[in-house]
């Protein structure tokens, strides 16, 4: 990632037919937590439009098309989290919008948040990703910043009995070092909340659809820096997000997650990947040194 300039909030507003247009993928969700969601992202004065993409087997949940600002698109298909919102995407790039935001349904945040991403997304061009702070809904902080992934890191924490080795690694893969108080780039950013430059999607191309579910966001955020963008954490401002952990509660969202982790690094290398110990390393440098 290399020296850059400080990185430092400013107060502009980004050009294009739209600020942002927001893909959010529903399948089966709970209506009042999806109504917080989608309420989050109306509040602002900024041009915008919202994508419900509805995976679901049934479309009970059109009747969240609430506003003029949100379109509704019913996918009962189900061809996965990434490539619905690839679906949207290219609707943004076509409408001309600055910026994507991919939003979890289970987010919610006040009003003010997407106004300061975009004035420091536009004042910084070079950023291709950026991620607020992200909390439990009590308050606590939520380690989403993350370090490329090694195959013990999405297979072998999650089965090991060693319990003071995973957590010292966690501190590491988790950046926990940094107490999450400063603006910094990771590697890793958590697709829960991803606000997306549409210039650098134009260039690296949109979420991977090999992966129906989980690691979507961390193979895009490497070809984002591959691409020559930075993947930002910017604490500034904070979102919400109740993180059920649902991958570890269902086996067969934890069968998914296999079937994802497997493909990410038959695609990019499994022990021998030299590009993913570079960018790690730069990442770790630059934390240290600031």
């Amino acid at each position: 990632m290399g020296t850059h300039k400080s990185l430092t909030p400013c107060k502009k507003k980004g050009a294009g037919m739209y600020d942002i247009v927001c893909s959010l993928v529903m399948f089966k969700n709970d209506k009042s937590m999806l109504a917080a969601a989608i309420n989050s992202f109306l509040e602002t004065d900024l041009n915008v439009k919202l994508i419900l993409i509805d995976n679901s087997p049934t479309d009970e949940l059109r009747a969240l098309k609430i506003h003029e600002k949100v379109d509704y698109i019913f996918n009962p298909s189900n061809p996965g989290f990434g490539a619905a919102h690839n679906i949207a995407i290219k609707m943004a790039i076509k409408e001309g919008a600055s910026y994507h935001l991919v939003l979890n349904p289970d987010v919610y945040f006040k009003s003010g948040v997407l106004e300061e991403l975009v004035s420091y997304m536009t004042d910084h061009p070079e950023i291709g990703n950026i991620m607020p702070k992200v909390l439990y809904p009590n308050g606590e902080v939520q380690y989403l910043c993350k370090l490329l992934p090694t195959p013990y890191d999405w297979i072998g924490r999650r089965f090991s009995p060693f319990k003071k080795a995973v957590e010292k690694r966690n501190n590491l893969f988790e950046l926990r070092f940094t107490n999450y108080d400063k603006v910094m780039e990771v590697p890793y950013l958590s697709g829960c909340f991803m606000f997306l430059s549409v210039n650098a999607l134009k260039k690296v191309g949109f979420f991977d659809e090999g992966i129906f579910m989980y690691g979507e966001e961390t193979d895009l955020c490497r070809r984002l820096i591959d691409g020559g963008y930075k993947t930002v954490f910017y604490p500034m401002v904070n979102i919400y997000h109740h993180f059920e952990k649902g991958s570890h509660k269902s086996w067969r969202l934890t069968k998914i997650g296999m079937q994802s982790a497997i493909y990410y690094f038959n695609k990019w290398g499994w022990f021998f990947d030299k590009r993913r110990k570079e960018i790690n390393k730069d990442a770790l440098k630059n934390l240290v040194t600031r």
